[in-house]
């Protein structure tokens, strides 16, 4: 068993293996996060860990709001996580390699990263000025018929972006090469397809290559047959998530 000890940044969204991920960093503690990673040299990764939430806030109230107006805000690295972070997050996630941390004259940092690793989140740290946890990285088993899955996973979310893009009365490219690579696959589809987080935590967790494009075939079939049935859809890019206001 490998495991790890890094920084650990939770996001109330799910990151996949060879995606991309934009952050915009301005709590205290993500900073103090940020600034021990720019002291990385440069020819080494600058990784930190990403977990979703299950049950906590992404950012720290920084102010007294609802219900009680008068309530003293949480402080510290585990703001908004409660008194065990650990229960309050995901127990797999995806390490990210910062490939650019620039930092703002307001001392925030914009922050591009990639999903490289999933990891199993064995226990958090709150005892330093950001979380940290002990981590197990896993591996990527293939699992039985991940090539044939795979073909039949790309032929379905090709159908799945015809039928959103008529549903928005809009054209789509689908010309554009896909890559053939089952994990590849299966980890790109997961991260396109609009699902909410606990629908692509599952497909992170999923225990092999060929059980995650199972179940995005059965995903896929599902939601285009809903969006055959629905007159119009609300705008979101298919491929593209929100920057993450940390």
């Amino acid at each position: 068993m490998t495991t790890v000890r890094l920084p650990l940044f939770p996001l109330n969204s799910v990151l996949f293996p060879g995606l991309v991920l934009p952050l915009n960093v301005f709590e205290e503690r993500y900073r103090a996060l940020m600034r021990d990673l720019l002291k990385t040299p440069e020819d080494e990764p600058r990784r930190f860990a990403v977990v979703a939430i299950r049950d906590g806030y992404e950012v720290a109230p920084s102010a007294p709001g609802m219900p009680d107006p008068t309530a003293v805000p949480e402080r510290g690295p585990a703001a908004g996580f409660g008194d065990d972070p650990v229960k309050a997050f995901h127990s797999v996630g995806c390490i990210a390699d910062a490939a650019t941390v620039r930092e703002r004259a307001d001392g925030g940092f914009e922050v591009l990263a990639t999903g490289t690793t999933r990891v199993k989140l064995l226990s958090v740290d709150a005892s330093g000025p950001y979380l940290t946890a002990e981590l197990e990285e896993l591996p990527e088993d293939p699992g039985d018929g991940a090539g044939a899955l795979a073909e039949g996973v790309l032929r379905a979310f090709r159908q799945y972006q015809k039928r959103l893009a008529g549903a928005r009365e809009r054209s789509i490219s689908t010309s554009a090469d896909l890559p053939d690579e089952p994990s590849v696959v299966s980890y790109l589809v997961a991260a396109a397809v609009m699902l909410d987080t606990p629908a692509k935590q599952r497909l992170l967790q999923a225990p092999d290559t060929a059980s995650r494009l199972r179940e995005e075939l059965k995903l896929l079939r599902t939601e285009t047959a809903i969006i055959r049935n629905l007159p119009s859809l609300p705008a979101s890019e298919l491929t593209r998530g929100p920057t993450s206001l940390n």
